[in-house]
């Protein structure tokens, strides 16, 4: 094979500044307490694996959380070290060496391809049949052996934001997977990660690599193997712990994420290197992040989490290159400002109307579209009578100013936790026989909408799923007509649909070849109560609490759409316990992608909804299928428990 070797000890890639230490007292230590299952060196023991390679590519701080915490899925304990002796050990792990041969070496080579070009650089990982290469300009070639030589891999078709497009619709113009070839789908590769909660993240896919993500932490793998370039990891933040992670954003060589203390962060996407943080809010208020910004132009806009908490919500967008904040949107009111007369009463103070899930872009009128939360407190309106604006609304903001340009609300007054944080779809598409500007929602309240996106008028608003008792119908001028009897009292009240709504966050989709929206839909009913609630720092703010009715438990069901009648055109009953939160993808290759309620990948034809094929993870699912061309084949991948799986076809 033609290749040059040159080693280069993996520390000096990854230098970290030691802490002041004793570094007889750090070394009597780690050999009373590290020793026995890492070896002396560090290396690897009887009973663990090498940490030497792991801790250089950590801060001081993260190795002492990690050692005062432990890891306990992976067996290790936590340790109770005074502060002086807990650095003193570090220092010494800071002395340790990788062993001069194996993986734990970086390599310098020189490669041939089968083009006939050189490539030098970093051989960042390999096997007997592929290379990750780190080049001399930072970035990173993916290589196979052929040969002698190597061919240069990479993808066809990318995902390069949370649904794909900006535009909020998991539709992909991808042909290869069919009707009549889906049940040739296999499992291509399969990525762990360990000590993280279940995943609920989409994976991003750009110039063959992929990006995943969950709290605090950002992996880069090879997406034809799924094998790890590199990985951003930071601890929880105290008092946070167990907060999930939806996705990220990307923009040239930059990938943005939300942290679980409300920061924003972006890594340079070949390296994972951090190169801005800029905090959206203080977390000890109740914010924290959980999904994936939106990149558009020169700006990364972001929401916050914590409307089940008493926070006030904001949306914000920050300058890709400096973190920069550009401008901010309060979607509840100030008091004197319009919108404010939609509120009356004490809990003013702590409205909600958070902006924790993804929005969508509309390039032809320039605006950002994004969902907004829910008012609290969440089951008790007592204090809060009026609409409520801008809770449970989509709001249209100028790209560049963040100026509103008008909005519509779903559920005034919401007193069922109804928040509007279901995906928004920017369609294109004929409305009475002429073209019009769209913008589609299954709304959590159980209501189909079609909504002119110039100026946020109600089209069509019809029922998608059958238990739906709070309002008959809505109005000419876009208001629920409500049902008497249905808001929540002290002894609780039986209304459809339940908490969960008659759809949630989990991904929907609209394929312009047949017409048809895809949506996961739960039929349910549940039991509202209302109680009385004070706002707290560091607790929820729900002002009562709901319940599954046991005479109506929720069931899942897959269903297609026709946006023009609002009828369904096919549906899918599931068996499972209505709890999933896995959504649909679908393809110009004529097929709808989902997860289904038992645990399985599903495919369906999008045309009749017949199942083509089925996989079984054997998770509860909490994300969404998504997909992407890489070396001339179209995979499937989705996150499962706290694995990431890719499906292509078998040869």
């Amino acid at each position: 094979m033609v290749m040059t070797l040159k080693l280069i000890p993996l520390a000096a890639l990854c230098a970290v500044k030691l802490v002041a230490q004793n570094e007889q007292a750090g070394k009597a230590t780690f050999e009373g307490r590290c020793a026995s299952c890492h070896g002396d060196d560090g290396n690897g023991g009887e009973f663990a694996a090498g940490i030497v390679v792991r801790i250089a590519l950590r801060s001081n701080d993260e190795v002492m959380s990690t050692i005062r915490n432990g890891l306990p899925t992976r067996g290790m304990p936590s340790f109770s070290l005074g502060d002086a002796e807990l650095k003193d050990l570090v220092g010494h792990l800071r002395t340790l060496k990788p062993p001069r041969r194996g993986a734990m070496r970086a390599v310098q080579v020189s490669v041939k391809t089968i083009d006939g070009r050189t490539l030098k650089g970093v051989s960042v990982n390999r096997t007997a049949t592929d290379m990750q290469l780190r080049t001399a300009d930072g970035k990173i070639a993916l290589l196979r052996n052929e040969g002698e030589k190597f061919r240069i891999v990479t993808s066809q078709a990318d995902w390069p934001s949370y649904d794909g497009q900006l535009n909020g619709n998991r539709f992909s113009a991808l042909k290869q997977i069919t009707p009549g070839n889906a049940a040739k789908l296999a499992p291509k590769w399969i990525y762990s990660l360990v000590n993280v909660p279940v995943l609920e993240g989409t994976p991003l896919v750009v110039e063959g690599v992929m990006y995943i993500t969950a709290a605090n932490q950002c992996y880069a793998l090879d997406a034809g193997t799924g094998r790890e370039i590199w990985r951003f990891e930071r601890p929880a933040t105290k008092g946070l712990e167990g907060k999930v992670n939806r996705g990220a954003a990307v923009s040239g060589g930059r990938i943005f994420m939300g942290t679980d203390n409300a920061h924003l962060i972006a890594l340079d996407r070949y390296t994972g290197a951090l190169l801005w943080e800029a905090t959206m809010a203080d977390h000890k208020q109740n914010y924290f992040g959980t999904s994936a910004p939106l990149v558009v132009g020169n700006l990364v806009v972001a929401g916050i989490g914590g409307g089940d908490s008493g926070v006030r919500g904001f949306l914000s967008a920050y300058d890709v290159a400096t973190g920069k904040e550009a401008w901010r949107f309060w979607t509840i009111p100030a008091k004197g400002e319009p919108g404010s007369e939609t509120w009356n009463g004490k809990d003013f103070a702590h409205p909600g109307g958070a902006t924790w899930f993804t929005g969508s872009y509309d390039p032809d009128m320039n605006q950002v579209l994004w969902q907004v939360g829910n008012p609290g407190p969440d089951h008790n309106g007592d204090n809060r009578e009026g609409d409520n604006l801008y809770s449970d609304s989509v709001i249209a903001l100028d790209s560049a100013t963040g100026k509103l340009k008008w909005h519509y609300q779903f559920t005034p007054h919401d007193v069922w936790d109804w928040d509007a944080q279901e995906p928004l779809l920017v369609v294109n598409a004929n409305w009475e026989g002429k073209p019009r500007k769209l913008l589609l929602q299954a709304n959590r309240n159980g209501f189909f909408y079609v909504i002119d996106r110039t100026n946020g008028k109600v089209l069509l608003a019809k029922p998608f799923v059958n238990k739906l008792t709070w309002a008959s119908g809505i109005d000419a001028n876009g208001r629920p007509i409500r049902t008497p009897d249905q808001e929540p009292t002290e002894k609780g009240t039986k209304t459809c649909p339940a908490v969960l709504g008659g759809t949630n966050w989990w991904s929907a989709s609209f394929d312009p070849g047949t017409n048809l929206f895809y949506v996961q839909t739960i039929e349910s009913c549940g039991i509202y109560r209302k109680g009385p609630v004070a706002w707290e720092a560091g607790r929820g703010f729900m002002g009562g609490s709901s319940r599954n009715a046991p005479s109506d438990p929720p069931e899942r069901i897959l269903r297609a759409i026709d946006i023009n009648t609002g009828k369904i055109a096919w549906e899918m009953a599931q068996v499972g316990s209505g709890e999933s939160r896995s959504g649909t993808l679908a393809t110009a290759g004529g097929v709808v992608v989902f997860g289904e309620d038992s645990g399985a990948l599903m495919v369906a034809d999008s045309k009749s909804g017949k199942p083509l094929w089925s996989f079984q993870t054997n998770q509860s699912l909490r994300a969404s299928p998504m997909t992407y061309m890489f070396d001339g084949k179209q995979y499937l991948a989705i996150a499962s428990g706290t694995n990431v799986l890719a499906f292509a076809l078998g040869e």
